[in-house]
């Protein structure tokens, strides 16, 4: 679990490398407030309710925290899953509120049947200095995701000062994230969660010490093209592994058998190459790969010369030549930027080439790199080998982080970052 920011140290960092100020939770005292705040507490839940991983809930805990220590009240406000036809009993935040109190160390949860209306507002009323309250799932009205204004300021009126602490849907225009900030024109403000995205991105993408390794996995490079674009102008090592890397492969004159093949996207492939090498940016492919005859983890395997693998076989994961070269790579880098599994890590027999991408990235980190894990399945990864803990940060947003290493910004971060620009 990552650590929550260090202030003062984030401060410098916004200061070197954005036009804004941001301002955190750290820079406000809220004795008294009653505190709107946008959490990620999209979790997964099992066919018993059962929360299977807690990371993003505990990712909010400092917050939350620093909050009721100040003497104020937190109305937290989240959404959960896609639920189509409005409240549905498997997406109730209802849920979550017993994890929720064990993890704030007992305190009671108060829990509003609606986030707008006569629930939520009297619930809201009633709240007092210490006390935590979670509002029903936003997305049970159809407003949320529209970014209707009207239900922003439904939502705006149960507290009086917001934080945005869910980075996960920063990249989302919605009611809670992007609009109901308008209503909080000087009381807004972001939070530990929010912070430490925006400084572990913007120390890789703006500070990063050389040389800068990206290594992008998973399975579309359709995906991850404008990702790529974006980090031939960052980056001086990027590293291509999972199904995506076959299309690269294919595109250099390959035969890559039943492996997956984007044939629409080999001339972007193509024309990556070509920008890579007029930058002069290192891309790393696979040389070998661990083929199957099937998709399945019961499969016949062979190892295979990538740009040979027979016409009846596919790859499913890098070969050991292939985690060679890449942990080489990693190993003599000092920025480090992970997004997407080298393989079919789910699979015990295609896990091999993910595994060790992780753990030459915990070897760099100790040895100074800084780490960067981001992305739904590398955070997965980092989680299901235990090492968490030994990289320098695990981003709680996937898509954001993409599309903010993309884009340069995200609605949610525009929303409450409109304050004066720093003096440069």
């Amino acid at each position: 679990m990552s650590k929550p920011p260090k202030p003062y140290f984030y401060t410098a960092i916004i200061i070197h490398l954005n036009p804004y100020f941001m301002k955190t939770v750290a820079d406000f005292n809220f004795s008294g407030k009653k505190v709107l705040i946008r959490v990620d507490f999209n979790v997964p839940l099992n066919d018993k309710f059962e929360i299977t991983d807690d990371t993003r809930m505990r990712a909010a805990i400092p917050t939350i925290k620093k909050i009721l220590n100040d003497g104020g009240s937190c109305i937290l406000m989240s959404h959960l899953g896609r639920p189509k036809e409005g409240p549905t009993e498997k997406y109730s935040l209802k849920h979550l509120v017993p994890h929720l109190s064990l993890l704030l160390g007992g305190i009671t949860v108060h829990f509003a049947t609606d986030c707008i209306g006569g629930p939520a507002a009297m619930a809201s009323n009633n709240l007092k200095p210490g006390e935590v309250l979670l509002l029903e799932n936003l997305r049970f009205h159809k407003q949320e995701e529209k970014g209707d204004e009207t239900f922003a300021k439904q939502l705006s009126v149960l507290g009086d000062f917001y934080v945005n602490d869910a980075f996960g849907t920063a990249h989302r225009a919605h009611a809670s994230t992007a609009v109901i900030a308008k209503f909080f024109p000087d009381k807004k403000c972001f939070g530990f969660v929010m912070s430490g995205e925006l400084e572990s991105v913007d120390k890789v993408l703006h500070g990063s010490s050389k040389p800068f390794t990206a290594i992008m996995g998973g399975a579309k490079v359709s995906d991850k093209i404008l990702i790529l674009e974006q980090l031939i102008n960052k980056a001086d090592n990027i590293i291509i592994g999972g199904g995506m890397a076959f299309t690269f492969v294919k595109a250099q004159g390959g035969k890559v058998g039943k492996s997956l093949v984007e044939e629409d996207r080999i001339p972007n492939a193509l024309n990556i190459l070509e920008i890579a090498k007029k930058r002069g940016v290192n891309i790393y492919i696979p040389v070998d790969a661990i083929c199957a005859d099937n998709f399945s983890n019961d499969a016949k395997i062979q190892t295979c010369n990538v740009k040979n693998i027979p016409d009846a076989w596919m790859g499913l994961d890098i070969g050991p030549e292939t985690e060679k070269l890449f942990s080489e790579v990693i190993s003599k880098s000092k920025t480090i930027l992970w997004n997407g599994p080298m393989g079919v890590f789910e699979m015990s027999m295609f896990e091999s080439g993910t595994k060790s991408v992780a753990e030459a990235i915990v070897a760099a980190t100790e040895n100074g790199a800084f780490s960067l894990i981001g992305g739904g399945d590398s955070v997965a990864a980092i989680n299901k080998y235990k090492m968490a803990d030994s990289v320098s940060y695990v981003s709680t947003g996937g898509g954001a982080l993409l599309e903010y290493i993309e884009a340069g910004s995200l609605p949610g971060v525009e929303a409450v970052n409109e304050l004066e620009k720093h003096p440069q």
